[in-house]
């Protein structure tokens, strides 16, 4: 019998090799082992997504190549959900989400999103190339304790600045934990402009998000 960690290098490397079909009877096995679905999403499906984003950063990966990645990442996810416990419907806390404006790369915020999800967050997704304006009045709107922001390019990095700047503007900066991640942002970076915490990944998201719930 494969162990449970074998069963998750099997699914990341799936999806990472685009197996968008034989992924689902892989996750239907690892299902009737009695191995927790809830794990095979963050340790396998989603680390196998994740390396794939970072192929696509490389150029290694298409958009092409992303998408059929992302198939086999769902098409595993939705096997596996069925049997996550959804009797506790308290929700740990409420997101706005969106790739900030000038910026059409969401693979990462798509993650994160997935990921907190996962882990009991209620997550408002704005999509992508968000107004600096409309981050802060969903977030005022939706009653969220968490704006989070992400992009992959240098020039639009600015625009996270700004969301902050509005929020203190407005006077209901302390109305809200500020997480901000993407390739070519940092911790100093998010220092740097007032918001509370940075994430390298998904994976950390939830940690950093749980984290800053619990100061």
């Amino acid at each position: 019998m494969p162990s449970k960690e074998e069963y998750f290098d099997k699914m990341a490397e799936m999806v990472l090799e685009m197996e968008d079909e034989e992924i689902v009877d892989v996750c239907k096995e690892y299902l009737a082992e009695g191995y927790d679905p809830e794990e095979a999403i963050f340790n396998g499906l989603i680390k196998g997504m994740n390396e794939a984003g970072k192929l696509f950063e490389e150029e290694e990966y298409y958009i092409s190549d992303i998408l059929i990645c992302s198939d086999a990442m769902y098409n595993g996810i939705n096997v596996l959900k069925e049997e996550i416990d959804t009797t506790n419907e308290d929700t740990l806390a409420t997101c706005v989400i969106g790739v900030v404006q000038g910026d059409t790369h969401d693979i990462g915020k798509n993650l994160v999103k997935l990921m907190l999800e996962t882990a009991g967050f209620k997550m408002i997704d704005l999509g992508k190339d968000v107004p600096v304006e409309k981050f802060v009045d969903e977030a005022v709107a939706n009653d969220a304790q968490f704006i989070m922001m992400s992009t992959l390019m240098t020039t639009t990095m600015e625009n996270m600045k700004k969301v902050i700047d509005l929020l203190n503007e407005r006077g209901i900066r302390d109305q809200f934990k500020v997480m901000i991640g993407g390739g070519p942002v940092s911790a100093s970076f998010a220092k740097d402009i007032g918001a509370d915490a940075y994430s390298e990944n998904a994976t950390e998201a939830v940690k950093v998000a749980k984290d800053l719930l619990n100061k």
